[in-house]
């Protein structure tokens, strides 16, 4: 992964052989914790949805998480948010593996992030603010689609939450996400059951 500071990212990673990452409330509660400690010095967070076997951010970088760290003495191109991120997932592994009694790789080797801020397509008329609006409401309606739940507002490991004023978290940076989307609360709960563009879905990952 690399990051430009102050650009829009879709981060996400799911179980190796696409296996279950959470087990328990517990291990939701512990993940976004451990995010809320290590990955918010480097970043704002617009949203998020934690699902079984995957999970989705949306993250604007800082100048911080951009800088390049030293190994050995020697500078390398690992960024601190990536470093930080291989981290979290590093030592979430070896807390599940301590639960569940096993050994090995949790996750996909490799986290990917994609850049939204910049993406559009002059030929279809897709803005970049249309791929990170897709971006922000393909991640809340994960739980529905998956048919986990029958409504979003029944998901709690989201953002949904948040955004639709049933919860007041603190994970998000919401002010900036409604901001960069050019959207109201309004505008969100409008656009709560909105149908995606399987054209823009594909350039979100």
């Amino acid at each position: 992964m690399h990051f430009t500071p102050n650009e829009i990212y879709h981060v996400y990673n799911r179980g190796n052989d696409k296996q279950t990452i959470f087990f328990n409330d517990n291990n939701y509660i512990f993940f976004l914790n451990k995010v809320r400690k290590e990955w918010k010095p480097y970043c704002e967070i617009l949203c998020y949805c934690l699902m079984p076997n995957h999970f989705h951010f949306m993250l604007v970088p800082n100048e911080a998480a951009c800088n390049n760290i030293h190994l050995g003495g020697k500078l390398t191109h690992l960024q601190n948010l990536s470093k930080i991120i291989g981290k979290t997932l590093s030592s979430y592994t070896k807390a599940i593996n301590i639960q569940n009694k096993t050994t090995g790789n949790l996750f996909q080797k490799k986290t990917k992030s994609k850049c939204l801020s910049h993406l559009a397509s002059n030929a279809n008329g897709f803005t970049s603010r249309d791929y990170a609006l897709t971006c922000f409401n393909y991640i809340h309606e994960n739980p529905l689609q998956a048919n986990l739940v029958k409504e979003l507002v029944q998901w709690i490991y989201s953002s949904f939450l948040d955004y639709y004023g049933y919860r007041n978290g603190t994970l998000c940076n919401k002010n900036l996400a409604l901001q960069l989307l050019s959207l109201s609360d309004l505008d969100f709960k409008k656009e709560e059951s909105i149908i995606l563009n399987k054209q823009l879905i594909q350039k979100i990952f």
